[in-house]
């Protein structure tokens, strides 16, 4: 358990910066289309965009400096409550205990923890509004999910270190009730990054980098069914818990969140061939990833 002593003081974290893919353009947090209240909380590298009528984060969006980041190591599972919320606005200990629901991180410890902050970057991380319920299988096995990040920050790299990552739960109206908290079954994750412009004819300058982004869904539907003894309906599976690369564009449609430059800038519309997609459908269809050679960045 976590005592009150172990609750950091929150009240001078400035949060994530819209302008950290500088000189890229801003990137802003995401923001609800459809008016669900939303509270912005700040931590140190990232901020999370909070339903308080729902428990858990809508969005978190972390500043990831791949040059700067700190191998910190982790000291327990110091879960707190964060103090800025009602108690009854944030999932806490009861909902994970005694069953196979993990606190996933939305934003990891490793993508925030880097620069001299890193070692507070890192404890921020255990913020509850921070965690997910997500059914243990999924959150302990699947690798290509959960180092995801790391894939697109190998990518990056090559043009630049900074990354942005947007993380959070797809929330729907029949999703199964457990404890007081209605169990999110899909995951959505949006890496931003920059990249440079091609050179021109006759060799012109290029300009500056361009944004860059992609999107990735991932369904635990089955193994929450398993948790929460609840029968799911009307929601498709996506199979085996397979991580899928999708429009930027789907994920703004399936969460009502206003996702910015992000879905302009999606990578996938431009790498899949358009004999690759249904006929008179501009949009290519969602893709399964096997492993990092499938992803399109």
């Amino acid at each position: 358990m976590t005592h009150a002593a172990d609750v950091p003081d929150l009240s001078h974290r400035t949060g994530y910066d819209p302008r950290f893919l500088a000189p890229g353009p801003p990137v802003p947090l995401p923001v609800p289309l459809d008016g669900a209240p939303v509270v912005v909380l700040p931590y140190t590298h990232f901020s999370v965009v909070h339903r308080p009528d729902r428990r858990l984060a809508a969005a978190t969006v972390v500043a990831v400096d791949g040059a700067a980041l700190v191998d910190v190591p982790r000291r327990g599972d110091g879960w707190f409550l964060d103090p800025r919320l009602a108690p009854d606005e944030q999932a806490g200990a009861q909902l994970y205990a005694r069953n196979d629901l993990d606190r996933g991180h939305l934003v990891r410890r490793r993508d925030a923890g880097w620069g001299p902050q890193a070692a507070r970057a890192d404890a921020d991380t255990f913020a509850y509004t921070n965690a997910a319920p997500q059914a243990a299988r999924f959150n302990q096995s699947m690798q290509l999910w959960l180092g995801l990040e790391d894939h697109v920050l190998a990518h990056a790299r090559r043009w630049g270190t900074r990354l942005v990552v947007v993380t959070g739960p797809v929330f729907a109206d029949d999703d199964p009730q457990y404890r007081g908290v209605r169990i999110p079954r899909r995951f959505y994750k949006i890496a931003a990054y920059l990249l440079p412009q091609p050179v021109g004819p006759g060799g012109a300058d290029p300009g500056g980098p361009v944004l860059a982004s992609a999107g990735f869904v991932l369904d635990q539907t089955p193994l929450v069914e398993q948790v929460v003894r609840a029968q799911a309906h009307d929601v498709p599976e996506l199979g085996g818990f397979r991580t899928f690369q999708v429009p930027v564009e789907d994920i703004g449609d399936l969460t009502a969140l206003d996702l910015g430059p992000l879905v302009a800038a999606d990578r996938m519309p431009v790498l899949v061939p358009a004999a690759a997609r249904p006929a008179g459908d501009p949009v290519p269809a969602w893709r399964p990833l096997a492993g990092a050679g499938d992803l399109l960045l």
